[in-house]
């Protein structure tokens, strides 16, 4: 990338014994409006570089009390100089020089005599890459600053605000069941069950947001156990009973009577979760939804099937895409934020399995995830 600089921000520090080549060094990055410091042995140019702080260094090569070489090797030595690029002043042109010289810590040479246009050519590509490594560093820690407040944030809405709607939605379930459409009229069941409807969109999105989050940063830790992966089914298939009841939408499940998998119990649950709640939201009334367990090659199969509205080939693209945000409206215009397959994506994969699925516009969706079977 191009980088504007602005020279009288930046110093150089010059470091000659000859002092004929220090003055002429300095009156020309002087013109070009560089501050400037100088030494004249290496010993000096050592606090020099302590005292000034220079952003890059000039140094003369042939020293009679400390090379520049050895120079050089103190400075890349001490973590606090270590990063200060040098460009290597010297007579000698032997390859064996040269190479002693990038060995050593060198950023470029210039030979002299020096030519005025070549010295103020290498210089400053110097210093616009000192500039644009300020700028990346600067970015980068900006960058953090923004994914570490994001992260805070999510995680603050995640936590606060599952603990009140999980309430809400334990009082809107208590209500569903005990007030029927015949005692409180058609309309007032249809607002209510709309209501409990999209409290439980709402909490199990900030259950996903919560989880992908402490995925993201770090915080979610895979905890590997042996369980029964048909009874972790069934206790979700419960859950979701009367979900797909008030859509009128049957729930199957068709499995062997016991299937041991090692894997997290907690995160195989919110995939499996997931997956039924989508296929329920995106069926259409009277239809089925069919959860299916089989082994094979080592792994557990779980597959939720339903003949609803479907993926069109060009959405299937972004399902699965972390870059592309997917989301759209189920058949009762339930809202899906998309985070859902994603966290499932997340957390299928941390636990060795595969997330894959089958899709036809119109006609319904399949989609599979894979979960290792116990060792025996």
């Amino acid at each position: 990338m191009k980088v504007e600089i602005n020279p009288s921000e930046y110093k150089i520090l010059i470091v000659d014994d000859v002092m004929s080549n220090v003055l002429l060094l300095k009156v020309l990055l002087t013109n070009e409006k560089f501050q400037i410091a100088t030494a004249n042995n290496g010993h000096q140019a050592l606090e020099q570089v302590e005292n000034e702080k220079p952003d890059l260094i000039l140094l003369d090569v042939m020293m009679p009390d400390m090379s520049g070489f050895e120079v050089a090797q103190k400075l890349k030595s001490n973590p606090s100089t270590s990063d200060i690029p040098i460009i290597f002043l010297t007579a000698l042109n032997s390859t064996a020089d040269i190479v002693n010289g990038f060995q050593v810590g060198a950023n470029d040479f210039i030979s002299k005599p020096f030519n005025k246009e070549e010295l103020i050519i290498r210089v400053t590509h110097q210093i616009s890459l000192i500039a644009a490594k300020r700028i990346i560093v600067s970015q980068t820690e900006e960058l953090k600053k923004t994914i570490m407040g994001r992260d805070k944030l999510y995680s603050v809405i995640a936590h606060d605000l599952r603990s009140p709607i999980g309430s809400i939605k334990m009082v809107l379930n208590m209500l569903i069941l005990n007030l029927p459409s015949s005692t409180i009229g058609d309309e007032m069941h249809e607002l209510l069950t709309m209501a409990n409807q999209t409290t439980e969109d709402v909490f199990a999105l900030l259950d996903n947001l919560l989880k992908w989050t402490k995925s993201q940063i770090g915080k979610l830790k895979v905890v590997y156990q042996e369980f029964n992966i048909v009874e972790v089914i069934d206790g979700i298939m419960e859950i979701f009973s009367m979900v797909a009841e008030l859509k009128q939408i049957k729930v199957e499940f068709k499995s062997p009577e016991q299937l041991d998998v090692y894997a997290d119990i907690d995160m195989v649950k919110t995939v499996v979760r997931n997956l039924i709640s989508n296929s329920i939201k995106y069926s259409n009334p009277e239809s089925k939804v069919v959860v299916a367990l089989e082994s094979k090659d080592g792994m557990a199969i779980v597959s939720v099937h339903d003949n609803g509205c479907g993926i069109d080939d060009e959405s299937q693209k972004k399902l699965l895409n972390a870059d592309t945000h997917y989301s759209t409206f189920g058949t009762n215009n339930e809202e899906g934020s998309g985070l859902g397959l994603l966290l499932c994506q997340d957390f299928i994969t941390k636990n060795g399995g595969k997330l894959w699925f089958e899709s036809k516009k119109g006609v319904g969706s399949t989609f599979y995830v894979s979960v290792p079977l116990k060792s025996n």
